[in-house]
């Protein structure tokens, strides 16, 4: 059994060596990471930039001080027609392994993770393409501060019982397997992350206020209007955030010593 757990250990590890940058959030390569994720926070969504954004929630990721936080952002698609499918974390031969996000035609599996803002575990319900125009669900999406006339309400139904998990498989995960629908779109051609979410994360990494160890799951920096941009307006904090705590823009500059279809279920993160 102990062979058999590092012979999988040893996958992994050449698996994520052979991955580009691109599949941010896997920091510390070849780690094994036996500890959960933390439970996802809640916050509202920051208001849209301007047309053209798609929403990208947050997500926690891995680096050499433990997990932290990055922000969910409005992100400009690399080109029309894409959707973002988040990435997501999932048990594997005994160890924690991030699944990373990318761009695609359709919305692929990400381990039914009930990320909020119309990602509901299966599918996305927060707006589609049409004619090379994104149409923004208006029930799910903060766009009220800019002129969008390509807009629609569905209601998606808010589970208010959902704890937020954040990883698939193993103790206390979700239990969501792929579809056929879903199996099908991990076959197509994907565009990973963009430049901007690449430095977003890079950002996230480098900011001390957004270590897990530091907000205990309760970042004040939950989401940004725009990739990187970590002070000022279009902050939004975790519900429950420690306002007493370290600056929002406060950087990493000292390590700490340890360390759309209808009827789908929405989680409590707006």
């Amino acid at each position: 059994m102990r062979l058999f757990r590092s012979f999988i250990l040893l996958l992994l590890a050449l698996a994520a060596m052979t991955l580009s940058s691109t599949s941010f959030a896997q920091v510390a390569v070849g780690v094994p990471i036996t500890i959960a994720p933390p439970a996802l926070p809640v916050y509202a969504q920051p208001p849209i930039p301007g047309p053209g954004y798609i929403w990208t929630p947050g997500y926690w990721a891995y680096g050499p001080y433990g997990y932290f936080w990055v922000p969910g952002t409005w992100v400009v698609p690399p080109v029309a027609g894409v959707l973002w499918t988040p990435g997501y974390w999932g048990w594997i031969g005994g160890v924690y392994v991030w699944h990373a996000g990318y761009w695609g035609p359709h919305i692929g599996y990400y381990g039914g993770i009930n990320y909020g803002f119309g990602y509901v575990g299966t599918g996305y319900l927060g707006g589609y393409w049409a004619h090379g125009v994104f149409n923004y669900n208006t029930a799910v999406n903060n766009i009220h501060n800019v002129n969008i006339t390509n807009t629609y309400n569905t209601t998606v139904v808010k589970n208010t019982t959902v704890t937020n998990v954040s990883y698939n498989g193993g103790t206390g995960g979700t239990t969501t397997q792929p579809t056929v629908q879903e199996q099908a779109v991990a076959r197509e051609q994907h565009t990973p992350p963009t430049a901007l979410q690449l430095q977003h994360e890079h950002a996230a990494s480098t900011n001390h206020a957004l270590l897990a160890s530091v907000n205990h799951g309760r970042p004040m920096i939950a989401a940004t209007s725009k990739p990187g941009v970590f002070s000022g307006r279009g902050i939004t904090a975790a519900k429950g955030a420690n306002r007493n705590g370290p600056h929002p823009g406060q950087q990493h500059a000292h390590p700490p010593a340890h360390d759309g279809q209808p009827g789908r279920k929405e989680a409590p993160h707006e």
